[in-house]
């Protein structure tokens, strides 16, 4: 390897990193601190399932539009477009004024993470195509880090520099992220080779005619409904059923988003090596059930319990991640279902915070988010029993169909 190649390499590395912290570090510094923010201006809550509700759209709408973009623009160039508009965003919520301004700032910032998700694991395939499993778990790892890192120091840095200097704080981490992107801009040649694949009209038309599909949808709706609403919601609802202070819940949220490390490192590899995925449906719908029943009946008796049990559904994440290679036979179609499972799961999951929001507006309580919840994990079984066939979307098809694919 030459000098110069050893060195677009640590490049790309630093450069994948520190923006797989900025991914998630725009979703997870929020909410602790919305008590805060609503001593400055009014938040009422509709805006605040707005709020909730701005990640899993904009992720939608990315996996429609990014690989146009791409196209246009080149792999790094988009990517730095992002990974600018992202810290440029963070910055803007800093400076809001009222509740619409933080939606908008908001919005802006995830509309940038949701095209950073779709083209990271392209950069990762191009500059690391031996390696890719290694960079995959190095900046999922990063990103499982900066996810329950703003909940734990979201509250004392506020209390030391104010809610304001807080989102400053992200948006100087956001900003390390540019520079690394800029130099690999200026080194990139825009190549037809750099293009997200577009499957072809038949292939969409062919995978949605399998319940794999539907099921996968079901697995990834659920599992980011579950995520965003806690995201959105959990430490206001632990402040008001569990008694805890905002500091508490914001651990708390911390607690919650540090389940999806150790599940994002050992479920890809325990299911690509022993194909089972039933175990995993269990643990997910068991335990979350169980901790929706704790924080409706008995939320301040063993608070941390409940938490880690609505931290299992999330499992689902990287099952549903690892489903899209195991159950596919061709790279078109992998591409395909993933685009199509991502669009239409971030589309359902957006609902979730929003509905939570209102009910807790209409009933003044949180029962009705709860049970919300609860009846999203149930939807999953279904999806689990289809999940237990060993076939690929191909196959399943071809054996529906009696065509050949």
């Amino acid at each position: 390897m030459t000098r110069r190649r050893a060195g677009t390499i640590a490049l790309a590395a630093a450069a994948i990193v520190l923006l797989a912290l900025t991914l998630r570090i725009a979703v997870a510094s929020l909410s602790p601190l919305l008590t805060r923010i609503g001593e400055d201006f009014s938040l009422p809550a509709a805006v605040v399932g707005l709020i909730g509700m701005a990640p899993p759209v904009a992720f939608a709408i990315a996996g429609m539009v990014t690989p146009a973009i791409e196209r246009r623009l080149g792999l790094e160039r988009s990517v730095l477009i992002a990974a600018v508009t992202a810290a440029a965003m963070l910055g803007l919520r800093a400076a809001a004024v009222d509740a619409w301004s933080l939606l908008g700032a908001t919005a802006g910032v995830f509309a940038a993470v949701g095209v950073a998700n779709v083209l990271i694991p392209t950069v990762v395939k191009k500059y690391f195509p031996e390696r890719i499993g290694l960079m995959t778990t190095v900046y999922s790892t990063a990103m499982a880090v900066a996810t329950f890192t703003p909940p734990l120091v979201a509250v004392p840095l506020a209390d030391a520099v104010g809610w304001r200097g807080s989102f400053v704080t992200w948006a100087v981490v956001a900003l390390a992220a540019v520079a690394p992107w800029v130099a690999l801009s200026l080194r990139a040649r825009v190549s037809r080779r750099d293009a997200v694949d577009e499957p072809r009209a038949d292939v969409l038309a062919r995978i949605v005619r399998v319940p794999q599909t539907w099921a996968l949808v079901v697995t990834f709706g659920v599992n980011s409904s579950v995520a965003y609403a806690m995201f959105a919601w959990m430490p206001p609802l632990l402040i008001d059923v569990a008694g805890v202070d905002a500091a508490e819940a914001g651990g708390l949220l911390a607690l919650f988003s540090f389940m999806g490390l150790p599940v994002s490192l050992l479920v890809p590899l325990l299911v690509s090596r022993r194909g089972r995925t039933t175990p995993f449906y269990v643990v997910a719908v068991g335990g979350g059930l169980v901790g929706v029943i704790g924080l409706l009946v008995a939320p301040s008796a063993a608070t941390v319990l409940w938490v880690v049990l609505v931290g299992t559904p999330p499992l689902m994440f990287p099952l549903a991640l690892v489903l899209f290679g195991l159950r596919t036979r061709s790279h078109e179609t992998t591409v395909a279902l993933s685009g199509f499972v991502q669009s239409v799961g971030y589309g359902f999951a957006a609902l979730m915070p929003l509905a939570i929001g209102v009910t807790h507006e209409l009933t003044g309580g949180w029962t009705a988010g709860l049970v919300l919840i609860g009846v999203a994990l149930v939807l999953v079984v279904p999806a689990a029993i289809v999940m237990r066939r060993r076939e690929s979307v191909e196959e399943a098809w071809e054996r529906r169909t009696g065509l050949r694919w």
